[in-house]
């Protein structure tokens, strides 16, 4: 390491210099001659620790000719004389060599500064220590590590000497947050997290990084965060090296850097979004498919299709900031991803309880290479951009197994693509926690244990059709019933249930997948879909020979699904005699409970109330806090509709009667409808008023 003059270093950070000169070395100070040999009889009047100290002290010991005098050492000389001390500090501060170079005055301006100048000498101590048996202690002694974990991690540390323990945890699974803040700590420096989500809005300073270059971060393991007044804030993963923080410096031409720990994860999201990820964006296919994701392919076939997004730790930015938007859509409790490309930048838009959130904004310059990856995820063709295509992708986040179902579309400035995140958690909701009132759940529990007859469920896309058809036959006895379905596309998979993929393009439609399950000796069919007359046809047969069928439609109510089955072709008087019931329902926002606020209700829903027979003391507003994304909501509840057909009713219906006399006629009889139901929700304070009337507007 090149030595530093204290003048120099003063001058550089602006701080007046000390009262008295330096001497100079040929002035004041005596000349140096020849030293002594040291003879053999001289050593034996040596104390012992001059002789055990070795040749140099001894001939020290024995020169009649002192050392250069502390005052006369040079700031370089007295950091080798730190260095070469067991302490590894400084001369007692009654040296005079440190009163002259450093004294007294500036002392509080000299030392921080110089603290965030040249502090590497102490961390790279501190981390070849965390690198080791002090990591491993720290790690231990607060639970963060498995101790079976940190054995096999100290066992390929003793075969491979010149590897750090950090990144042989890193490498077996242990959380990277962890481990940097664990060794950043045993280091004695900050540890910061980047906020991607922020950009060059506040993550990270994107002119400082270019004029480092993004190769030169990408490859150092560095980011510049912001200034601190006239110092960086510099992140690293690795705060050891000396000469690459002088290097810095001088780049930057700054006054002082003060060192943080980062993660590699959000130095490489960092990396991505400046736009390190430019050159595989501007590359053709074949080179970015060698460059940054072949290898992924094979895994995943290797794998089962199965991607483990977590483990994919020193893969490229673009593969790196997929798989941060799937996290973060995760953590967020998105339902569906949106990525659009725009003119000048991608845009990233999260579903979250129905409402669609902009979360990210990519460099525009991205987004052939983001489309490229997630098609590559989806096993689509990465050559055809001019055709629509759909796809799945089988992941594991957070330890949890999902499935991405993934269609692309062609704009004017690129492909857009939607992904639907299917949860297999969300089929396991029982159907006493999905929102039914007490009576409702009790009358749709008897309508899906009958032998025979359709039951169908309605409702708009999105409004969790599924998720009621999946939690009711959970409910079924699978062990002494056949049941089967025929779904476009699976989206989960139930143990005990025979499941079959639609392939409308060579032939395998709804209509012939049920012809055949007929052939299967089946006692419950569950048809995605009636889509169409043979369809219908088919189902109503099936219902009428002692098969239970379930299946949806989409019509805005209840009633609606009975006519909207005459309209397709079929028989009034067969629509009445295998219909069951009609469950009609939607999803509704629930109030965040942790902000929402007491108000009094209005003289017309305290009348409406009471009319229903609901309490009137009070009701809840949606107010907004950080855990809501400030919406006043969290979570989605649902309101149901439920059309029971009698007898009478399929007297009714074999008359053929129109939409709003049906409907009107099913009221009377006591049905409750989905607004009527979605009143009771804000009666027990799961919702708003407001709520419901945007959600039943249709239905009013």
């Amino acid at each position: 390491m090149a030595k530093y003059n204290i003048d120099d270093i003063l001058n550089e950070l602006g701080v007046d210099k000390p009262a008295k000169a330096l001497p100079s070395r040929g002035e004041d100070a005596p000349l140096r001659t020849q030293p002594k040999r040291v003879s053999v009889d001289d050593l034996g009047s040596m104390p012992a620790s001059v002789r055990a100290a070795g040749p140099d002290a001894q001939e020290l010991a024995m020169s009649p000719i002192p050392a250069v005098p502390a005052n006369q050492r040079t700031y370089g000389e007295l950091v080798k004389l730190r260095e070469g001390s067991d302490s590894g500090e400084l001369p007692a501060n009654d040296d005079p060599a440190v009163k002259q170079i450093l004294p007294a005055a500036p002392r509080s301006s000299v030392g921080s500064a110089m603290s965030d100048l040249y502090r590497p000498e102490q961390v790279s101590g501190a981390l070849a220590k965390g690198g080791g048996a002090d990591l491993a202690e720290y790690l231990l002694s607060r639970g963060l590590v498995p101790a079976d974990r940190m054995t096999v991690a100290q066992g390929v540390l003793k075969q491979s000497p010149g590897r750090r323990l950090a990144d042989i945890l890193i490498e077996q699974g242990v959380d990277e947050v962890i481990i940097q803040r664990a060794v950043a700590e045993l280091a004695g420096i900050p540890f910061e997290r980047i906020d991607l989500s922020k950009g060059l809005d506040g993550g990270f300073d994107g002119k400082l990084l270019q004029s480092l270059t993004p190769d030169f971060c990408k490859k150092n393991g560095v980011v510049p965060l912001r200034m601190d007044g006239a110092r960086v804030v510099l992140g690293v993963t690795r705060p050891d090296d000396v000469f690459l923080l002088d290097e810095i410096k001088g780049r930057l031409r700054a006054t002082g850097i003060k060192v943080v720990m980062v993660t590699g994860f959000d130095l490489r999201g960092a990396m991505e979004i400046v736009g390190a990820g430019r050159e595989e964006a501007s590359v053709d296919v074949s080179e970015l498919l060698a460059e940054v994701s072949e290898g992924d392919v094979q895994v995943e076939k290797r794998e089962s299709n199965e991607v483990n997004l977590e483990k994919e730790a020193a893969e490229s930015p673009v593969i790196r900031y997929v798989n941060y938007i799937i996290q973060t859509a995760v953590k967020e409790g998105a339902s569906d991803i949106h990525v659009e490309p725009a003119e000048k930048k991608l845009r990233v838009r999260f579903r979250i309880d129905g409402e669609l959130f902009e979360m990210m904004n990519p460099p525009g310059a991205m987004s052939a290479a983001i489309t490229s990856r997630l098609k590559i995820m989806a096993n689509l063709d990465i050559s055809e951009r001019r055709l629509p295509q759909d796809g799945r992708i089988r992941c594991v986040v957070q330890g949890r197994k999902l499935d991405l179902r993934v269609s692309t579309l062609p704009t004017g400035y690129g492909e857009k693509t939607v992904m639907r995140i299917l949860d297999t958690k969300s089929i396991n909701v029982e159907l006493d926690n999905l929102g039914f009132h007490q009576d409702t759940l009790e009358v749709w529990r008897k309508i899906i244990d009958l032998p025979h007859g359709i039951v169908l469920v309605t409702g708009p896309t999105g409004s969790g059709k599924t998720t009621t058809l999946y939690s009711s036959l959970r409910q079924l006895d699978k062990n002494t019933m056949n049941i089967s379905t025929v779904e476009d596309p699976i989206e989960y998979h139930l143990d005990g249930v025979t499941q079959t993929q639609m392939h409308e393009k060579i032939g395998m439609t709804f209509a012939a997948a049920l012809k055949s399950l007929l052939r299967q000796d089946p006692d419950v069919i569950m048809l995605g879909e009636i889509r169409d007359m043979e369809t219908a046809h088919i189902a109503v047969q099936a219902a009428l020979t002692g098969h239970l069928v379930l299946s949806t439609l989409h019509t805005n109510d209840a009633p609606a699904s009975i006519t909207r089955l005459v309209n397709i072709g079929l028989e009034p008087f067969l629509v009445g005699a295998a219909v069951n019931g009609v469950l009609a329902q939607r999803l509704i926002r629930r109030l965040c409970t942790h902000c929402k606020v007491e108000e009094t209700p209005s003289a017309d829903m305290v009348e409406y109330l009471t009319m229903q027979g609901l309490p009137t003391d009070k009701m809840w507003a949606a107010k907004g806090c950080e855990r809501c994304r400030n919406t006043g909501y969290s979570g989605r509840v649902g309101i149901y509709e439920l059309l029971t057909v009698d007898d009478q009713l399929r007297d009714v219906i074999a008359r053929n009667p129109n939409v709003s006399e049906f409907r009107r006629m099913c009221l009377e009889r006591g049905m409750v409808s989905l607004r009527m139901d979605g009143v009771r929700k804000v009666a027990q304070g799961l919702t708003t008023v407001s709520e419901v009337l945007r959600v039943t507007e249709a239905n009013a």
